[in-house]
């Protein structure tokens, strides 16, 4: 087990560029999590709902703003996270991951719950927004 990242208020992990999205992307994810609604690989489908292109899950856009999360502060450190997603995410796009530690509450002598807001966007438009509870070591 990693030893608890180092965070205090305003720490920014290093954020993360994820793209473009292709549409193997998009079908290896279906695979794995079983979605095959046309939306997602079917561009003439995905017209009809008024996209120009297929949109990724808006699972796939979590799952990546979850890795990057769990890649800085390690999965076992996450005790909660919590995703609210703003807009698709098509093929084509590119992603960027970033998050803020917001709030520090100290559970023992050299460690705290860590308050993340998080983000994905594309082009800086916000595509998916989150929080996350982290067990960092700090003051």
């Amino acid at each position: 087990m990693r030893d608890p990242v180092r965070a205090v208020l305003g720490t920014r992990p290093d954020p993360r560029t994820v793209g473009p999205v292709t549409q193997t992307d998009i079908v290896r994810f279906a695979g794995a999590g079983g979605d095959f609604n046309p939306l997602h690989h079917d561009p003439a489908f995905a017209a009809t709902a008024g996209f120009d292109r297929p949109i990724a899950m808006g699972q796939f856009t979590a799952g990546l703003l979850a890795a990057w999360l769990t890649d800085w502060c390690g999965v076992e450190h996450l005790r909660a996270y919590t995703v609210r997603f703003l807009a698709p995410l098509l093929i084509g796009d590119t992603v960027v991951l970033s998050g803020e530690v917001v709030s520090l509450e100290q559970t023992t002598p050299g460690s705290a719950l860590a308050g993340l807001e998080l983000s994905a966007s594309r082009e800086g438009t916000p595509v998916a927004a989150g929080t996350a509870t982290v067990l960092v070591s700090g003051p």
